[in-house]
């Protein structure tokens, strides 16, 4: 993991505890498999005691640890932007190389022979990395709404799930958001407009419940008293919220399992598993042997 110098800077006894401690958060999370946000670094702070939850406590961090990676303090690779991402063409030596990515990616539909069809939506784009490779090793479709979803993608995905339906598959979305006047809204508004657009399907609300923040115990903010929706919430639940990215990534991976799990039978994706891993060995052994194999194509 690099750790690369650009400017030389000195840093107070302060700034250089917070930065052991952030190397020691991000050794921890790199040791699940998992890249880190700022916010999410920021809420492990807070967590943890070693900083207030405030705004100006989340911009010193992110000021700090802005030097730390240009002193080379900080690893590059360890904290990611979730919402901006370039994008380039693939390629290939030879023709071999494409049958062999082919394989790598090679999947069908496991979710065929079951009686239901499972979607997880986040309100966060910034936890898309953890809910995205959880999602794609469940084969579910994964959406990160970015708050309250536009009217278009509401739109198109009532349209797959109808055709589930029509299909003769039970649907249901699993949505995981803020616990916050908004938040809460979230999963209501979800639910109204796919029926709207002619979808039955289940909107069931994961995370975040006030049993998890009671069992976890997230650091608190004030709920935003400008939100329309802050008198109903403060009738119910008083005048704290919480965000789902103060959860530690295995927490919501779990909850995502196990949720999907409910709705999988194991035995029938089992099966489609197996007839999976036999295709993607015959794609393999086509790349091991793409030499015979244009050979015999230019024979032919």
């Amino acid at each position: 993991m690099p750790k690369i110098c650009y400017v030389e800077k000195r840093f107070s006894a302060a700034s250089l505890l917070l930065i052991s401690q952030a190397n020691e958060i991000i050794g921890r999370y790199a040791q699940q498999g998992y890249l880190l946000t700022l916010r999410q670094l920021y809420y492990q702070f807070v967590s943890k005691d070693w900083i207030p939850n405030t705004q100006q406590s989340y911009s010193r961090l992110g000021s700090i640890i802005n030097d730390a990676r240009l002193a080379g303090e900080i690893d590059w690779t360890a904290i990611e932007d979730r919402t901006r991402n370039s994008v380039a063409n693939s390629h290939w030596d030879e023709p071999s190389g494409i049958i062999q990515s082919a394989a790598s990616s090679y999947a069908i539909d496991k979710w065929e022979n079951q009686d239901t069809r499972v979607e997880v939506w986040v309100e966060k784009e910034a936890l898309a990395g953890v809910f995205e490779r959880e999602c794609q090793l469940l084969d579910v479709t994964f959406l990160a709404c970015r708050g309250y979803v536009s009217q278009s993608e509401m739109w198109r995905s009532a349209r797959r799930l109808k055709n589930w339906e029509e299909g003769g598959y039970y649907t249901i979305l699993l949505h995981f958001g803020d616990h916050d006047p908004s938040g809460i809204d979230m999963s209501r508004d979800i639910q109204d407009r796919l029926r709207l657009f002619g979808a039955e399907t289940e909107v069931k609300r994961v995370a975040l419940n006030m049993d998890q923040v009671q069992q976890y115990e997230p650091p608190p903010n004030p709920a935003k008293s400008t939100d329309s929706r802050f008198e109903s919430y403060l009738r119910e639940f008083g005048d704290e919220s919480w965000e789902l990215d103060a959860l530690e990534p295995s927490v919501l991976a779990a909850l995502i399992r196990d949720n999907v799990f409910e709705y999988r039978d194991p035995d029938l994706w089992g099966e489609l598993y197996t007839r999976q891993e036999q295709e993607r060995e015959q794609l393999k052994s086509v790349a091991a042997n793409w030499d015979a194999v244009a050979e015999q194509l230019i024979e032919e």
